[in-house]
Protein backbone atom coordinates (compact mmCIF):
# COMPACT_ATOMS: atom_id res chain seq x y z
CA UNK A 1 0.00 0.00 0.00
CA UNK A 2 1.41 3.31 -0.75
CA UNK A 3 0.14 7.04 -0.13
CA UNK A 4 0.87 9.92 -1.39
CA UNK A 5 0.78 13.23 0.91
CA UNK A 6 2.41 16.76 0.60
CA UNK A 7 5.00 17.91 3.57
CA UNK A 8 5.07 21.95 4.08
CA UNK A 9 9.01 20.97 5.70
CA UNK A 10 11.33 18.36 3.91
CA UNK A 11 12.10 16.96 7.45
CA UNK A 12 8.38 15.35 8.10
CA UNK A 13 9.15 12.98 4.88
CA UNK A 14 12.23 11.77 6.53
CA UNK A 15 10.25 11.86 10.13
CA UNK A 16 7.37 9.44 8.55
CA UNK A 17 9.66 7.66 6.08
CA UNK A 18 11.23 6.39 9.83
CA UNK A 19 7.45 5.86 11.21
CA UNK A 20 6.75 3.49 8.13
CA UNK A 21 3.00 3.71 8.62
CA UNK A 22 1.33 0.69 7.58
CA UNK A 23 3.94 -1.59 8.49
CA UNK A 24 3.93 -3.66 12.17
CA UNK A 25 7.23 -3.53 14.39
CA UNK A 26 7.39 -6.50 16.47
CA UNK A 27 8.31 -6.48 20.00
CA UNK A 28 11.83 -8.21 18.66
CA UNK A 29 12.11 -5.58 16.01
CA UNK A 30 11.26 -2.30 18.40
CA UNK A 31 14.59 -1.37 19.54
CA UNK A 32 15.91 -1.47 15.94
CA UNK A 33 13.02 0.54 14.52
CA UNK A 34 13.42 3.34 17.34
CA UNK A 35 17.24 3.32 16.55
CA UNK A 36 16.22 4.66 13.38
CA UNK A 37 13.68 7.17 14.81
CA UNK A 38 16.32 8.41 16.94
CA UNK A 39 18.68 8.83 14.29
CA UNK A 40 15.80 11.52 12.28
CA UNK A 41 15.35 12.48 15.87
CA UNK A 42 18.72 14.06 16.25
CA UNK A 43 18.52 15.55 12.76
CA UNK A 44 15.70 17.58 14.34
CA UNK A 45 17.91 18.18 17.27
CA UNK A 46 20.59 20.01 15.54
CA UNK A 47 18.07 22.67 14.48
CA UNK A 48 17.22 23.90 17.91
CA UNK A 49 20.25 26.52 17.90
CA UNK A 50 19.63 28.06 14.70
CA UNK A 51 15.62 27.16 13.72
CA UNK A 52 13.81 26.50 17.61
CA UNK A 53 10.31 27.43 16.11
CA UNK A 54 10.92 24.95 12.79
CA UNK A 55 12.35 22.45 15.37
CA UNK A 56 9.50 22.67 17.94
CA UNK A 57 6.95 22.57 15.12
CA UNK A 58 9.05 19.38 13.80
CA UNK A 59 9.14 17.87 17.20
CA UNK A 60 5.45 18.30 17.36
CA UNK A 61 4.47 16.47 13.87
CA UNK A 62 7.10 13.70 15.00
CA UNK A 63 4.97 12.92 18.19
CA UNK A 64 1.88 13.66 16.52
CA UNK A 65 2.88 10.58 14.21
CA UNK A 66 4.21 8.92 17.67
CA UNK A 67 0.59 8.19 18.34
CA UNK A 68 -0.75 7.60 15.13
CA UNK A 69 1.78 4.72 14.52
CA UNK A 70 1.37 3.32 18.20
CA UNK A 71 -1.32 0.85 17.41
CA UNK A 72 1.46 -0.91 15.03
CA UNK A 73 3.91 -0.72 17.61
CA UNK A 74 4.92 -3.93 19.78
CA UNK A 75 6.44 -1.85 23.09
CA UNK A 76 6.85 -4.27 25.22
CA UNK A 77 9.67 -3.07 26.66
CA UNK A 78 8.54 0.43 26.37
CA UNK A 79 11.36 1.49 24.49
CA UNK A 80 8.93 3.33 22.12
CA UNK A 81 7.26 5.26 24.77
CA UNK A 82 10.68 6.23 25.98
CA UNK A 83 11.25 7.66 22.43
CA UNK A 84 8.10 9.49 22.59
CA UNK A 85 8.86 11.45 25.96
CA UNK A 86 12.20 12.56 24.80
CA UNK A 87 10.32 14.14 21.44
CA UNK A 88 8.40 15.86 24.64
CA UNK A 89 11.87 17.04 25.95
CA UNK A 90 12.99 18.19 23.15
CA UNK A 91 9.82 19.87 21.85
CA UNK A 92 10.19 22.27 25.49
CA UNK A 93 13.72 22.68 25.05
CA UNK A 94 13.05 24.21 21.26
CA UNK A 95 9.75 26.66 22.84
CA UNK A 96 12.42 27.79 25.19
CA UNK A 97 14.94 28.74 22.96
CA UNK A 98 12.29 30.40 20.69
CA UNK A 99 11.17 32.16 24.05
CA UNK A 100 7.79 30.97 23.51
CA UNK A 101 5.14 31.55 26.61
CA UNK A 102 6.02 29.50 29.33
CA UNK A 103 2.05 29.26 29.86
CA UNK A 104 0.93 28.36 26.75
CA UNK A 105 3.77 25.31 26.67
CA UNK A 106 2.49 24.21 30.21
CA UNK A 107 -0.81 24.67 29.25
CA UNK A 108 -0.40 22.49 25.61
CA UNK A 109 1.70 19.81 27.80
CA UNK A 110 -1.52 19.49 29.85
CA UNK A 111 -3.68 18.64 27.30
CA UNK A 112 -1.56 16.19 25.85
CA UNK A 113 -1.63 14.90 29.48
CA UNK A 114 -5.16 14.84 29.24
CA UNK A 115 -5.72 13.20 25.93
CA UNK A 116 -2.88 10.33 26.33
CA UNK A 117 -4.03 6.87 25.12
CA UNK A 118 -1.25 5.34 24.97
CA UNK A 119 0.74 6.57 28.22
CA UNK A 120 3.83 8.33 26.36
CA UNK A 121 2.90 10.87 29.18
CA UNK A 122 2.65 9.10 32.17
CA UNK A 123 4.65 10.21 34.96
CA UNK A 124 5.88 12.47 32.72
CA UNK A 125 6.64 15.71 35.21
CA UNK A 126 9.47 13.34 36.32
CA UNK A 127 11.15 13.28 33.10
CA UNK A 128 10.95 16.91 32.01
CA UNK A 129 11.48 18.70 35.21
CA UNK A 130 15.21 18.97 34.56
CA UNK A 131 14.50 20.46 30.88
CA UNK A 132 12.61 23.06 31.62
CA UNK A 133 13.55 26.50 32.50
CA UNK A 134 12.77 27.96 36.44
CA UNK A 135 9.84 30.47 34.18
CA UNK A 136 8.60 27.37 32.25
CA UNK A 137 8.51 25.02 35.58
CA UNK A 138 7.03 27.75 37.62
CA UNK A 139 4.27 28.20 35.04
CA UNK A 140 3.74 24.27 34.84
CA UNK A 141 3.48 24.14 38.56
CA UNK A 142 1.00 26.61 38.10
CA UNK A 143 -1.37 24.94 36.07
CA UNK A 144 -0.89 21.68 37.85
CA UNK A 145 -1.66 23.38 41.25
CA UNK A 146 -4.79 24.68 40.01
CA UNK A 147 -5.46 21.27 38.90
CA UNK A 148 -4.86 20.25 42.54
CA UNK A 149 -7.30 22.51 44.05
CA UNK A 150 -9.85 22.10 41.81
CA UNK A 151 -9.76 18.81 41.89
CA UNK A 152 -9.31 18.65 45.63
CA UNK A 153 -12.22 21.47 46.06
CA UNK A 154 -14.70 19.04 44.26
CA UNK A 155 -13.99 15.97 46.14
CA UNK A 156 -14.51 17.86 49.28
CA UNK A 157 -17.55 18.62 48.24
CA UNK A 158 -19.30 15.67 47.49
CA UNK A 159 -17.57 14.17 50.19
CA UNK A 160 -19.85 15.43 53.29
CA UNK A 161 -18.26 15.99 56.90
CA UNK A 162 -17.93 12.23 58.03
CA UNK A 163 -14.17 11.07 58.80
CA UNK A 164 -14.55 7.99 56.48
CA UNK A 165 -15.77 10.62 53.46
CA UNK A 166 -12.79 12.38 54.11
CA UNK A 167 -10.65 9.80 53.97
CA UNK A 168 -12.33 9.05 50.60
CA UNK A 169 -11.48 12.30 49.64
CA UNK A 170 -7.76 12.05 50.01
CA UNK A 171 -8.02 9.13 47.85
CA UNK A 172 -9.36 10.47 45.29
CA UNK A 173 -7.67 9.26 42.21
CA UNK A 174 -7.89 12.80 40.21
CA UNK A 175 -6.42 14.47 43.43
CA UNK A 176 -3.52 11.92 44.10
CA UNK A 177 -2.29 12.61 40.17
CA UNK A 178 -1.90 15.88 40.55
CA UNK A 179 -0.22 15.62 44.13
CA UNK A 180 2.08 13.09 42.66
CA UNK A 181 2.84 15.36 40.17
CA UNK A 182 3.61 18.29 42.81
CA UNK A 183 5.44 16.30 44.54
CA UNK A 184 8.14 15.10 41.40
CA UNK A 185 7.95 19.09 40.48
CA UNK A 186 8.66 20.47 43.61
CA UNK A 187 11.72 18.23 44.72
CA UNK A 188 13.04 18.80 40.72
CA UNK A 189 12.87 22.23 42.07
CA UNK A 190 14.24 21.77 45.85
CA UNK A 191 11.03 23.98 46.71
CA UNK A 192 11.13 22.11 50.54
CA UNK A 193 8.53 24.34 52.06
CA UNK A 194 5.92 23.61 49.43
CA UNK A 195 6.52 20.15 49.73
CA UNK A 196 6.30 19.34 53.05
CA UNK A 197 3.05 21.94 53.18
CA UNK A 198 1.59 19.29 50.11
CA UNK A 199 2.23 16.85 52.60
CA UNK A 200 0.37 18.43 55.50
CA UNK A 201 -2.94 18.49 52.86
CA UNK A 202 -2.40 14.96 51.35
CA UNK A 203 -1.20 12.64 53.88
CA UNK A 204 2.34 11.88 54.91
CA UNK A 205 4.05 8.99 54.06
CA UNK A 206 7.40 7.54 54.24
CA UNK A 207 8.42 8.38 50.83
CA UNK A 208 7.62 11.71 52.05
CA UNK A 209 9.92 11.68 54.83
CA UNK A 210 12.73 10.32 52.33
CA UNK A 211 12.18 13.11 50.00
CA UNK A 212 12.19 15.64 52.80
CA UNK A 213 15.54 14.06 54.55
CA UNK A 214 17.21 14.11 51.04
CA UNK A 215 16.15 17.90 50.13
CA UNK A 216 17.73 18.72 54.12
CA UNK A 217 20.47 16.87 53.08
CA UNK A 218 21.22 18.78 49.72
CA UNK A 219 21.08 22.11 51.97
CA UNK A 220 23.20 21.18 54.79
CA UNK A 221 21.27 20.58 57.31
CA UNK A 222 21.88 16.71 58.56
CA UNK A 223 20.26 17.31 62.01
CA UNK A 224 16.98 18.46 60.56
CA UNK A 225 17.36 15.64 57.86
CA UNK A 226 18.17 13.38 61.05
CA UNK A 227 14.56 14.32 62.31
CA UNK A 228 13.02 13.60 59.27
CA UNK A 229 14.40 10.35 58.67
CA UNK A 230 13.45 8.50 62.27
CA UNK A 231 9.81 10.25 61.56
CA UNK A 232 9.99 8.00 58.37
CA UNK A 233 11.31 4.96 60.03
CA UNK A 234 8.40 4.99 62.59
CA UNK A 235 5.74 5.83 59.92
CA UNK A 236 6.93 2.55 58.16
CA UNK A 237 6.94 0.71 61.39
CA UNK A 238 3.13 0.45 61.49
CA UNK A 239 3.31 -0.85 57.72
CA UNK A 240 2.68 -4.76 57.81
CA UNK A 241 5.67 -5.12 55.02
CA UNK A 242 8.80 -2.22 54.98
CA UNK A 243 9.06 -0.20 52.33
CA UNK A 244 11.81 0.49 49.44
CA UNK A 245 12.02 4.25 51.30
CA UNK A 246 12.29 2.49 54.37
CA UNK A 247 15.27 0.83 53.35
CA UNK A 248 16.89 4.11 51.99
CA UNK A 249 15.98 5.32 55.58
CA UNK A 250 18.07 2.80 57.31
CA UNK A 251 20.89 3.12 55.21
CA UNK A 252 20.80 7.18 55.19
CA UNK A 253 19.94 7.47 59.47
CA UNK A 254 23.88 6.29 60.59
CA UNK A 255 25.16 8.39 57.60
CA UNK A 256 23.32 11.59 59.17
CA UNK A 257 24.51 10.53 62.74
CA UNK A 258 28.04 10.32 61.78
CA UNK A 259 28.01 13.62 59.67
CA UNK A 260 26.76 15.47 63.41
CA UNK A 261 29.52 13.67 64.58
CA UNK A 262 27.83 10.71 66.81
CA UNK A 263 29.82 8.19 65.58
CA UNK A 264 29.54 5.36 67.84
CA UNK A 265 25.71 5.94 67.76
CA UNK A 266 26.06 5.58 63.79
CA UNK A 267 27.68 2.42 64.34
CA UNK A 268 25.10 0.81 66.66
CA UNK A 269 22.38 1.80 64.30
CA UNK A 270 24.09 0.67 60.96
CA UNK A 271 24.17 -2.75 63.38
CA UNK A 272 20.84 -3.02 64.53
CA UNK A 273 20.23 -2.57 60.55
CA UNK A 274 22.54 -5.19 59.86
CA UNK A 275 21.25 -7.97 62.13
CA UNK A 276 17.55 -7.27 60.67
CA UNK A 277 18.92 -8.00 56.97
CA UNK A 278 22.31 -9.52 57.09
CA UNK A 279 23.30 -9.32 53.02
CA UNK A 280 26.53 -8.01 51.22
CA UNK A 281 25.16 -4.56 50.72
CA UNK A 282 24.17 -3.85 54.40
CA UNK A 283 27.91 -5.46 55.26
CA UNK A 284 29.25 -2.88 53.59
CA UNK A 285 27.19 -0.54 54.96
CA UNK A 286 28.35 -1.17 58.33
CA UNK A 287 31.98 -1.89 57.76
CA UNK A 288 31.98 2.28 56.68
CA UNK A 289 30.95 2.75 60.23
CA UNK A 290 34.01 0.88 61.91
CA UNK A 291 37.36 2.47 62.56
CA UNK A 292 39.86 0.55 60.66
CA UNK A 293 41.82 -0.99 63.86
CA UNK A 294 38.54 -3.08 64.71
CA UNK A 295 37.22 -4.43 61.46
CA UNK A 296 38.43 -7.87 62.08
CA UNK A 297 36.42 -8.50 65.43
CA UNK A 298 33.23 -6.86 63.38
CA UNK A 299 33.43 -9.10 60.52
CA UNK A 300 33.52 -12.07 62.57
CA UNK A 301 30.55 -10.58 64.54
CA UNK A 302 29.12 -9.88 61.43
CA UNK A 303 29.43 -13.32 59.56
CA UNK A 304 28.14 -15.08 63.16
CA UNK A 305 24.76 -13.12 63.09
CA UNK A 306 24.97 -13.94 59.24
CA UNK A 307 24.97 -18.14 59.91
CA UNK A 308 23.35 -17.81 62.59
CA UNK A 309 19.04 -18.40 62.72
CA UNK A 310 16.87 -19.38 59.48
CA UNK A 311 18.33 -16.85 57.12
CA UNK A 312 17.65 -16.34 53.53
CA UNK A 313 19.96 -18.74 52.15
CA UNK A 314 20.86 -16.81 49.01
CA UNK A 315 22.04 -13.59 50.92
CA UNK A 316 24.23 -15.78 53.22
CA UNK A 317 26.45 -17.28 50.15
CA UNK A 318 26.42 -14.26 48.27
CA UNK A 319 27.56 -12.65 51.95
CA UNK A 320 30.81 -14.80 52.27
CA UNK A 321 31.64 -14.96 48.81
CA UNK A 322 31.62 -10.95 48.88
CA UNK A 323 33.84 -11.33 51.91
CA UNK A 324 36.07 -13.88 50.93
CA UNK A 325 34.65 -16.63 53.89
CA UNK A 326 35.28 -20.07 51.82
CA UNK A 327 36.31 -21.82 55.25
CA UNK A 328 32.27 -20.36 56.28
CA UNK A 329 30.77 -21.71 53.30
CA UNK A 330 32.22 -24.65 53.83
CA UNK A 331 30.51 -24.98 57.02
CA UNK A 332 27.43 -23.68 55.53
CA UNK A 333 27.16 -26.06 52.72
CA UNK A 334 28.29 -29.07 54.94
CA UNK A 335 24.80 -28.41 57.25
CA UNK A 336 22.67 -27.34 54.54
CA UNK A 337 20.16 -29.86 53.09
CA UNK A 338 20.15 -31.08 49.27
CA UNK A 339 16.86 -29.67 48.69
CA UNK A 340 17.68 -26.23 50.35
CA UNK A 341 20.83 -26.34 47.63
CA UNK A 342 18.20 -27.41 44.71
CA UNK A 343 16.16 -23.94 45.65
CA UNK A 344 19.42 -21.81 44.79
CA UNK A 345 19.48 -20.35 42.15
CA UNK A 346 22.33 -20.96 39.21
CA UNK A 347 23.99 -17.65 39.25
CA UNK A 348 25.21 -17.79 43.03
CA UNK A 349 25.38 -21.89 43.26
CA UNK A 350 27.82 -21.86 40.31
CA UNK A 351 29.58 -19.18 42.40
CA UNK A 352 29.35 -21.21 45.95
CA UNK A 353 30.31 -24.53 44.03
CA UNK A 354 33.29 -22.83 42.15
CA UNK A 355 34.89 -21.41 45.44
CA UNK A 356 34.98 -24.49 47.50
CA UNK A 357 36.11 -27.12 44.54
CA UNK A 358 39.82 -26.71 46.01
CA UNK A 359 39.27 -27.00 49.47
CA UNK A 360 36.07 -28.75 50.02
CA UNK A 361 35.21 -31.06 47.04
CA UNK A 362 32.60 -32.91 49.08
CA UNK A 363 30.43 -30.27 49.58
CA UNK A 364 31.08 -28.36 46.08
CA UNK A 365 29.88 -32.29 44.66
CA UNK A 366 26.35 -31.73 46.70
CA UNK A 367 25.98 -28.37 44.87
CA UNK A 368 26.56 -29.45 41.49
CA UNK A 369 24.40 -32.39 42.18
CA UNK A 370 21.71 -30.12 43.31
CA UNK A 371 21.91 -28.08 40.50
CA UNK A 372 21.79 -31.08 38.09
CA UNK A 373 18.66 -32.40 39.89
CA UNK A 374 16.98 -29.10 40.08
CA UNK A 375 16.63 -28.94 36.42
CA UNK A 376 15.67 -32.69 35.94
CA UNK A 377 13.22 -32.62 38.61
CA UNK A 378 11.29 -29.20 36.61
CA UNK A 379 11.44 -30.97 33.34
CA UNK A 380 13.36 -28.10 31.22
CA UNK A 381 14.76 -30.17 28.68
CA UNK A 382 16.10 -27.49 26.98
CA UNK A 383 18.69 -27.02 30.24
CA UNK A 384 19.43 -30.85 30.18
CA UNK A 385 23.11 -29.82 28.76
CA UNK A 386 23.81 -27.67 31.36
CA UNK A 387 22.39 -30.65 33.96
CA UNK A 388 25.24 -32.71 32.41
CA UNK A 389 28.15 -29.86 33.04
CA UNK A 390 26.62 -29.75 36.61
CA UNK A 391 26.72 -33.97 36.88
CA UNK A 392 30.12 -33.93 35.19
CA UNK A 393 30.88 -31.12 38.25
CA UNK A 394 29.67 -33.45 40.79
CA UNK A 395 31.70 -36.92 39.28
CA UNK A 396 34.53 -35.12 39.25
CA UNK A 397 34.59 -33.56 42.64
CA UNK A 398 32.94 -36.56 44.61
CA UNK A 399 35.93 -38.35 42.93
CA UNK A 400 38.40 -36.08 44.60
CA UNK A 401 36.81 -36.08 47.86
CA UNK A 402 37.16 -40.06 47.85
CA UNK A 403 33.25 -40.24 48.12
CA UNK A 404 32.78 -43.08 45.12
CA UNK A 405 29.63 -44.32 46.93
CA UNK A 406 27.69 -40.60 47.16
CA UNK A 407 28.28 -40.69 43.34
CA UNK A 408 26.99 -43.88 43.07
CA UNK A 409 23.66 -42.98 45.28
CA UNK A 410 23.46 -39.48 42.73
CA UNK A 411 23.56 -42.22 39.62
CA UNK A 412 21.24 -44.69 40.95
CA UNK A 413 18.85 -41.65 42.11
CA UNK A 414 18.99 -40.67 38.29
CA UNK A 415 17.88 -43.57 36.58
CA UNK A 416 15.62 -44.27 39.24
CA UNK A 417 13.63 -41.18 39.21
CA UNK A 418 14.33 -39.87 35.73
CA UNK A 419 14.80 -42.88 33.93
CA UNK A 420 12.01 -41.70 31.25
CA UNK A 421 13.63 -38.99 29.98
CA UNK A 422 15.33 -40.53 26.79
CA UNK A 423 16.34 -37.08 25.39
CA UNK A 424 18.94 -36.74 28.71
CA UNK A 425 19.93 -40.38 29.23
CA UNK A 426 22.11 -40.90 26.68
CA UNK A 427 24.32 -37.85 27.86
CA UNK A 428 24.15 -38.88 30.98
CA UNK A 429 25.43 -42.08 30.46
CA UNK A 430 28.40 -40.73 29.12
CA UNK A 431 28.94 -39.12 32.37
CA UNK A 432 29.15 -42.02 34.13
CA UNK A 433 30.92 -43.97 31.87
CA UNK A 434 33.48 -40.99 30.87
CA UNK A 435 32.81 -41.59 27.51
CA UNK A 436 31.80 -39.88 24.62
CA UNK A 437 27.98 -40.06 24.08
CA UNK A 438 27.59 -42.04 21.14
CA UNK A 439 26.43 -39.45 18.00
CA UNK A 440 23.18 -38.85 17.31
CA UNK A 441 21.51 -38.76 13.89
CA UNK A 442 20.49 -35.27 12.72
CA UNK A 443 16.84 -34.57 12.45
CA UNK A 444 16.69 -35.18 8.97
CA UNK A 445 18.47 -38.35 8.63
CA UNK A 446 15.93 -39.75 11.23
CA UNK A 447 12.64 -38.19 9.03
CA UNK A 448 14.66 -40.56 5.77
CA UNK A 449 14.48 -43.73 8.09
CA UNK A 450 11.25 -42.76 9.42
CA UNK A 451 10.08 -41.67 5.64
CA UNK A 452 11.56 -45.21 4.37
CA UNK A 453 9.48 -47.61 6.55
CA UNK A 454 6.43 -46.19 5.39
CA UNK A 455 7.29 -46.30 1.78
CA UNK A 456 6.81 -49.22 -0.46
CA UNK A 457 9.63 -50.86 -2.00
Amino acid sequence: MSTTSSHSDPMEAEIERALAPGRFVSDRGCFRFVDGLEQVAATVGRLVDDEPVRAATLYETFLAGCYEKAEEVDDSSDSFGMFAQSLISGWITSRQAAQASPQQTAARLLAWMDDDQFGFCHRLEREIATVFGEAGIAAFIDQIRSRFEAADQAATASAGSDQGDQDARRRSAETLRWAEALRSLYTARGDLDAYVDLTERTGLTTDDCLTVANLLVTRGDPAQALSWAERGLDLDANQPYPSFAAHSLTELKPRLLADLGHGEQALETAWAGYRKHPDRYSYDHLMTFVPHAERPGWHDRAITVALDGDRYLPAVIELLLHTDGTGRLGQLAARTSDCSWEGVGHHTAEQAGAALEPGHPGDAARIWRAQGMRILEAGKSKYYGAALRYFEHAKRCYQQAGQPAQWQQVVDEVYAQHGRKTSFLPGFDAVVTGTDPAPQPSFLDQAKARWSRHTPK
